[in-house]
């Protein structure tokens, strides 16, 4: 179905009709959405979701911090939210409601001053949205160990809260339900001192800095970090393997293909060197996966989203 302003419900906020997604990539690439959509707030959302036909496809984003988009773009409406879904509100002295535009770094430093430990969430790129669905964490601390519930919206405009249980948390990765759109988050972090939080956030930004491409185009770590594998080839969570040990090791530190780079610096940062298209990302990420594969036998599992088409022949 060809979508135009005449077969989408009306809304309070905008639509943009094939918006290029390379100005709104982190990585800087992208083809067109089909339809943009910015709701004003939740109720333009949920208006919007109960009148539109089930069998266009809705895709959310928020800073497409985690996302490779392919060149030939996305189908359907991509909903993107901004103003309406960033409020950061401090319910108690450990509870912290954000909205799914709300920045990881900003709902770290605002519990912070709060006196509420969610520090680890200060070095995340993204929104808190993205956080929650990849279940992204860092140096030990996971979203899942803070989360309490979400809201969400369903494809039929109705709002629901959904349990740890129901987001169906693992490593790096959720099962949230089809069609449900993540629109606020509740945390519950430790108590701290103020100053001390801040000095945590600060060392820890450092230590990025150190050892993380961090001033590069990069959407942060590639791929999961595989499971280890003892002397007999089993599985063996107790021999923890990191991504960038068996890159490293299939000699594909710095690897290039194109304008896409495995950076030097940390070799599971795929990173755009400038004018990268996301198939020289995506293909590099491939080769990279090869690699690995016929080196040691380890199968890496990207941890970057990729949708979209690929470009027109």
């Amino acid at each position: 179905m060809s979508l135009n302003i005449d077969t989408l419900p009306p809304v309070r906020g905008a639509l943009t009709f094939e918006k290029p997604m390379d100005g709104l990539s982190w990585l800087r690439v992208g083809g067109p959405a089909e339809v943009l959509f910015q709701p004003a707030d939740l109720a333009d959302l949920q208006g919007f979701l109960a009148a539109l036909d089930p069998a266009i496809p809705v895709f959310p984003i928020g800073v497409c911090s985690n996302l490779i988009i392919r060149d030939g773009g996305l189908d359907g409406v991509v909903v993107r939210f901004g103003r309406g879904f960033n409020g950061i509100e401090i319910l108690d002295d450990t509870h912290v409601r954000a909205g799914v535009g709300a920045l990881d770094a900003h709902v770290a430093r605002k519990a912070a001053q709060a006196g509420i430990d969610l520090t680890f969430l200060r070095t995340i790129p993204g929104a808190i949205g993205g956080a929650a669905k990849m279940n992204a964490g860092c140096y030990g601390t996971y979203t899942a160990d803070v989360f309490v519930e979400a809201q969400a919206v369903t494809r039929q405009g109705e709002l629901v809260t959904l349990t740890p249980q129901d987001m169906g948390f693992s490593y790096r990765s959720t099962d949230l339900p089809d069609g449900m759109i993540l629109t606020s988050v509740l945390l519950k972090g430790g108590l701290g001192d103020p100053d001390t939080l801040d000095a945590n956030m600060t060392a820890a930004l450092a230590k990025r800095e150190a050892t993380q491409p961090t001033k590069e185009r990069s959407c942060g770590s590639t791929f999961r970090n595989p499971a280890g594998f003892s002397s007999t080839g089993q599985a063996d969570d107790v021999h923890d393997l990191k991504a960038w040990k068996v890159i490293d090791d299939a000699g594909m530190r710095g690897a290039s293909l194109g304008n896409a780079q495995m950076s030097e610096m940390h070799s599971n940062f795929l990173i755009n060197k400038g004018g990268a298209s996301a198939a020289d990302l995506e293909n590099l990420g491939e080769l990279v996966r090869k690699r690995v594969f016929e080196n040691s036998g380890i199968s890496l599992v990207w941890e970057i989203m990729r949708v979209g088409k690929p470009a027109a022949q």
